[in-house]
């Protein structure tokens, strides 16, 4: 869907690049003011200070790319943030139509597309490779380092996407011990009391990744009375935002993740995917986890091996399945792994609330906001 344009600015306003700097920003600000949509940056997670030239020939106009038609209200709420600003357009354009019209743009908001170095080299205008979140596996860095393009993130801990990727792990984890899909066969066929669930209390839980994600579930679990176990390759003060010792009963790292699985009766996978995680609940992770126990994830599907999964489920050993992501997506609806009565799959909606997405929206408009006028970036945080 090209060109979803933005409204121009009411004609009793002053446009914000016919203002002065300072204003023109207060301006911006204000659209977050006290709305609980469009909060103020509280604590910025990263100020850099570069002003990059941001449109050559066509600094009248800072143009933003959203790829693809996949999380819609990602386009729909920063299209709405920057309404009153005639100098921004946003534009949302097919997947596959990405490489033909990225010359056209200065800000790529990549979503679920990935930008390899043949899209890269096609970018000839482009200043910043953003993803409306956190995960950055689909982009070629390197490249975009070597084009002089910045890579940015949009931490969740700033922005309501961490509590709400907690919430729905708690959600799966929840279905999984209910058994969702039997409760559902059970109203369709007129049944009642059946089946019985089982409850989270008195469950040992691990979480693997204990980051923004992370912390957000052990501090939603740990009033159910359950034991919490988790790792993080960095458990060091400094690099944490609160005292966990009170949330988690026992850390460990990479390197302890199979003992840890051993003790666990849910594993939730908070981990960001890289090539050193592709596939890191394999075979011999599943054959760690106790016979019975359950699996989490609200990351990226392609932390888990699909065939090992498959076969886990298949034989019993793995007693449920709850996931938010998959190996590949949109996932086919009639993939064999969705036949089994202990799995439940949501379509990659953990960070889609109206709290997250409308407050990232405001991220999103406020670096484009920024890179128009030559201002500090503030609320992403750069990888390159």
């Amino acid at each position: 869907m090209a060109g979803a344009r933005l409204a121009a600015r009411p004609a009793t306003h002053a446009p914000a690049h016919q203002l002065p700097r300072a204003a023109a920003f207060a301006a911006a600000g204000r659209r977050g003011g006290d709305s609980p949509f469009f909060p103020r940056a509280r604590g910025s997670v990263l100020t850099v200070a570069c002003a990059i030239k941001s449109n050559g020939s066509n600094s009248k106009v800072t143009r933003v790319l959203f790829c693809g038609p996949y999380f819609p209200a990602s386009t729909r709420y920063t299209t709405e943030y920057l309404q009153d600003y005639p100098f921004i357009e946003v534009d949302e354009v097919g997947l596959e139509q990405v490489p033909d019209v990225i010359h056209n743009y200065h800000i790529c908001v990549v979503k679920n597309r990935r930008i390899d170095s043949d899209v890269i080299a096609k970018a000839t205008q482009m200043k910043i490779i953003m993803q409306y979140g956190v995960g950055l596996e689909g982009v070629d860095v390197n490249t975009a380092t070597e084009h002089k393009i910045k890579v940015a993130r949009i931490p969740g801990s700033m922005t309501g996407n961490a509590v709400s990727c907690a919430e729905m792990a708690i959600y799966l984890t929840l279905g999984v011990l209910r058994k969702q899909k039997l409760m559902d066969a059970a109203v369709h066929q007129k049944d009642l009391g059946s089946p019985t669930g089982e409850t989270i209390l008195g469950k040992t839980v691990l979480i693997l990744g204990f980051g923004a994600i992370g912390m957000e579930i052990a501090k939603r679990l740990k009033p159910f009375g359950v034991k919490i176990l988790a790792t993080k390759r960095n458990w060091s003060l400094g690099s944490l935002p609160c005292d966990v010792d009170g949330l988690v009963d026992k850390k460990g790292g990479p390197e302890d993740m199979y003992e840890l699985a051993g003790e666990a009766d849910i594993v939730i996978t908070c981990l960001l995917q890289t090539n050193e995680t592709v596939g890191i609940v394999d075979d011999m992770f599943l054959s760690a986890m106790k016979k019975g126990s359950c699996l989490v994830n609200i990351a990226r599907g392609g932390l888990l091996d699909y065939k090992a999964v498959f076969d886990h489920l298949e034989s019993g050993h793995l007693g449920g399945l709850g996931i938010d992501v998959a190996w590949t997506e949109p996932f086919d609806p009639e993939d064999p792994i969705l036949k089994f009565s202990n799995v439940i799959i949501t379509p990659h909606v953990a960070g889609v609330t109206e709290y997250s997405y409308r407050t990232m929206a405001k991220v999103v408009g406020d670096v484009a906001l920024q890179l128009h006028s030559g201002e500090i970036f503030t609320g992403i945080e750069f990888v390159n």
